[in-house]
């Protein structure tokens, strides 16, 4: 069977395992690198070694890297569009055979593409946050002043190798000469709004996970490897309590066992292709 084929039929069968069901997605990287987005998982990809929170609030050098890259590559965020499964997810919510998302991606799309119910688990890259007062400022607003204190940035934007969680790879040049950001009202270390490797998931977000988990007749995962411990527990959970489980994903995952079924095909594909099946 050709690659079509595969995707034909994995949008019959997930068609049929929602079509009675009110399903709790969990979505990862897998969704949104058909976005473009760069994942760090998926085979082929190269290998890239995200900043873990320790390394971050270890030391100056670590904050402007970080920085730097952002200033770099957030910007590009900007030009990633919601692809099909993004939009087929939204329906089917709209529909009642999604009651909502838990995603581990930060780029917004399911918001973007009309999801209602969304729990961003790892956060989001739409503002930052003042770890001393509490301040929040939002994205364009940090950018542009990272942009204006360090001119030098834009000009290399366009020459970038960008990283899945929005920021750049960037020298040790750009680093050593960063002015990084400091919040405007009380001076404190500015954060940005996401989960970062080595931190924990929001309390408030894993209870809502848990409790869309707890409200659904099943669980789809949708483009996730599994890999990380926020989706596994979720997926344990819905095994305890007896519910069906699907995977949408490319390669095998950890939890595959657990599974009613899994489609190894074009994610998006298969997600807008269930829809249109349902008549969504």
């Amino acid at each position: 069977m050709d690659e079509a084929g595969y995707i034909r039929a994995g949008a019959e069968e997930l068609a049929d395992f929602l079509a009675t069901r009110n399903a709790a997605v969990i979505t990862g990287a897998g969704l949104s690198t058909d976005s473009g987005i760069p994942d760090y998982r998926s085979p082929g990809a190269p290998k890239r070694t995200p900043m873990t929170w320790q390394d971050f609030e270890s030391s100056d050098e670590r904050q402007a890297r970080y920085w730097a890259g952002a200033a770099i590559g957030w910007r590009r965020f900007d030009s990633f569009s919601p692809n099909v499964g993004h939009f087929a997810l939204a329906r089917l919510e709209a529909a009642g055979n999604v009651l909502g998302v838990a995603t581990q991606n930060v780029d917004g799309l399911h918001l973007r593409a009309g999801s209602q119910r969304v729990i961003e688990l790892h956060g989001h890259l739409r503002s930052v946050r003042c770890l001393n007062c509490g301040t929040e400022v939002s994205r364009d607003e940090i950018v542009e002043r990272m942009r204006r204190d360090n001119p030098d940035v834009a000009a290399i934007a366009a020459e970038a190798e960008h990283n899945p969680d929005g920021d750049a790879s960037v020298s040790d040049e750009v680093v050593a000469n960063f002015n990084i950001p400091k919040c405007l009202v009380c001076g404190g270390m500015l954060a940005p709004n996401v989960v970062m490797f080595g931190q924990f998931v929001r309390p408030e977000d894993a209870r809502a996970a848990e409790q869309l988990v707890n409200e659904s007749d099943s669980v789809v995962v949708v483009g996730s490897s599994l890999a990380v411990n926020t989706a596994v527990r979720l997926l344990h959970r819905a095994h305890r309590q007896g519910k069906p489980i699907a995977m949408v994903n490319r390669g095998e995952t950890p939890l595959d066992h657990l599974a009613a079924f899994r489609v190894d095909a074009g994610i998006s594909e298969v997600v807008a292709g269930a829809a249109e099946i349902l008549g969504i």
